[in-house]
């Protein structure tokens, strides 16, 4: 080769290995593009510590709420049902709440009662242990912005006293209010997962409904501090009546 073509060559020769390494990333999601926010997903987990399929979903939803999704902004709840609790234990954190809301979700998405399941934006269905099932619906419904809200929280005397403000464009929804301990942990002592610890993430303690919302406006709830755990998670929604999405979600921690 002469000395005198070298140098073009070589020139020639970085840019295609620039231009190969360009096209192997990933390609940037609109939000990173825009720089515009994250969108709110509110995922449900239905499990119980009775189920021994449920562990890897409890892992799952622990690892979801360190934020993997390009583009959503998730928000976690463990829903622990009630309807395990005769196989030789006792869920300590279950509630026929959640079983109620698992059954309405099923009705109104065509689909069985099961655990675990994760609901995914009050839209979707999917086992709750199948990662990419999971990915795949946020990623869907993180494409639609939520309706705006905001939620403040703080200990006033012996209660908690929070602030929800929303706007539902005219848009019927229903409005709720759920309350979560941050973590939690048991040693289930018999049953399936007998001999196990089990840890778990945003452990739904209760979920008040708080009627029609219209409008623009702000409501101020006040809770027992009796009721209340320290590493709360507070996670108000606005939800469609009729067809179970959520329309707007937002939290906050105490």
């Amino acid at each position: 080769m002469r000395p005198s073509l070298r140098l073009p060559l070589i020139a020639v020769a970085l840019c295609g290995v620039f231009v190969a390494v360009l096209l192997a990333l990933p390609a940037a999601t609109p939000a990173e593009v825009t720089g515009a926010p994250r969108v709110p997903v509110l995922l449900e987990l239905f499990t119980s510590e009775g189920c021994s399929s449920c562990p890897p979903a409890d892992r799952l939803l622990e690892a979801l709420d360190r934020q993997p999704a390009a583009g959503a902004d998730l928000i976690v709840l463990s829903e622990h049902v009630d309807y395990w609790n005769y196989l030789g234990w006792k869920d300590p954190y279950s509630l026929p709440l959640f079983s109620h809301r698992e059954q309405e979700y099923a009705r109104k998405l065509g689909a069985d009662v099961y655990t675990p399941q994760m609901v995914v934006d009050g839209k979707w269905q999917v086992l709750g242990s199948d990662r990419d099932a999971v990915l795949s619906a946020v990623a869907r419904t993180a494409q639609h912005p939520k309706l705006p809200m905001t939620i403040t929280a703080f200990r006033s005397g012996r209660a908690v006293t929070v602030h929800v403000d929303a706007d539902n464009l005219g848009t019927p929804a229903s409005l709720f209010i759920a309350f979560a301990a941050d973590t939690a942990q048991t040693h289930v002592a018999r049953g399936e997962n007998g001999g196990r610890t089990l840890t778990h993430v945003a452990v739904a303690q209760s979920i008040k409904a708080s009627g029609n919302w219209t409008g623009q406006a702000r409501r101020d709830f006040s809770i027992p501090v009796g009721a209340v755990s320290r590493g709360l998670r507070i996670v108000a929604y606005l939800q469609d009546p009729r067809s179970g999405a959520i329309l707007g979600v937002t939290q906050t921690k105490i």
